[in-house]
């Protein structure tokens, strides 16, 4: 909500203050004031669709042919998309760090157009499926290796993302617990023995 000289004026200001095109903004006139109109700047947008307009538009400009899946639950609660192309290595990069920066890019569009939290999920060629996979098998292992020796185990620095998974994997184990440490991108995951007092 804002003051503006005029609903012409309001667009305008809105469009600059959002930094989303007039096309997608609708103005509500609340009342008259004595220096113009008290507005409201409401945004129309199909968030899913946006999403997967976005992800086309980059694709096209790296000249990738590729084929985009859109899924939504319940009212654009969760979204996901899942690509693929024969470009899939480079598309998923070392690691997965450029499928992480094409969710989080993607997350940047959701939170200009709505502030409300949107679950988005963006996976390339089934990479993170067959990631879940490995992180679990790694949790297992793990979790039965200091289980046996009752030695804490430091995994590698993983994103926020991979961490819950083994956690969650985890959490159910009665023998072993998990605990984050480090910061940004040195965060880590150490899998330690329950220690039972006597």
């Amino acid at each position: 909500e804002f003051t503006a000289k005029s609903a012409e004026s309001a667009l305008s200001e809105a469009v600059e203050r959002l930094h989303i095109s007039s096309d997608k903004i609708y103005i509500n006139v609340l009342d008259e004031v004595e220096d113009g109109v008290r507005v409201e700047a409401l945004v129309d947008v199909n968030l899913a669709l946006e999403g997967k307009r976005y992800l086309e538009n980059v694709l096209k400009a790296m000249e990738i042919e590729y084929q985009i899946e859109l899924r939504t639950r319940g009212n654009e609660e969760a979204i996901s998309y899942v690509i693929n192309s024969e470009e899939n290595p480079l598309l998923i990069g070392s690691r997965g760090k450029t499928l992480e920066a094409f969710s989080t890019l993607v997350k940047t569009i959701f939170n200009n157009y709505s502030k409300e939290r949107v679950v988005t999920t963006l996976d390339i060629g089934d990479y993170r499926d067959n990631r879940i996979k490995q992180l679990e098998i790694v949790a297992t292992k793990t979790a039965k290796s200091v289980a046996r020796s009752k030695i804490s185990v430091r995994l590698r620095p993983m994103n926020s993302y991979e961490r819950r998974i083994i956690h969650e994997k985890l959490s159910e184990w009665h023998d072993v617990y998990t605990e984050s440490e480090g910061e940004g991108r040195d965060r880590c995951l150490i899998v330690k023995p329950v220690v039972k007092e006597i």
